[in-house]
């Protein structure tokens, strides 16, 4: 049986190799933007914005570029039944559950469209300030009319990319 010990000049060889690779990293003004160059294949985000329709009403929702928001985006269309709750907010159940990155926004805007946990999809249509933690998704670029579009009571909406 023949046993290959790999020497410290192999070991360099890779440590070498993995500056090379990370270098752009180092070197560029947007170190995001280099990881996606190097990541290869697109992620689905050159379509920044969706729409989310309630009734004959359209609004458009700028998105952020998270692993939530691709993965939402990868499921559209969807139509969703939307719960009241605080009389600030719609929400839907997903599933399967999305990918997450919760933060604590402190504030929460109206227009935001935010993941609660990993599987709850909320539409806030009051400004308040919040404790919980959210993954965020995108926001209602005009979102004057969106209190009166979602109403009182639940509410059907698909969101869409088109």
């Amino acid at each position: 049986m023949h046993t290959h010990v790999f020497g410290a000049d192999h070991v360099q060889g890779w440590k070498g190799l993995w500056l090379a690779a990370l270098m752009p990293l180092a070197f560029s003004a947007s170190p995001l933007a280099a990881a996606k160059d190097i990541a290869g294949p697109s992620t689905g985000m050159e379509n920044t914005s969706m729409w989310m329709t309630v009734g004959e009403q359209r609004f458009a929702i700028a998105l952020e570029d998270t692993p939530t928001t691709w993965e939402l985006v990868a499921r559209l269309p969807l139509s969703v039944n939307m719960t009241e709750l605080h009389k600030n907010e719609k929400f839907a159940t997903l599933q399967p559950p999305l990918p997450t990155q919760a933060y604590r926004p402190g504030t929460i805007h109206t227009g935001d469209l935010l993941l609660y946990g990993a599987d709850t999809l909320v539409v806030f249509y009051k400004t308040f300030t919040s404790s919980y933690s959210y993954s965020r998704i995108g926001r209602v670029d005009n979102p004057a009319d969106l209190a009166k579009a979602l109403g009182r009571d639940d509410v059907r909406v698909t969101f869409s990319v088109d």
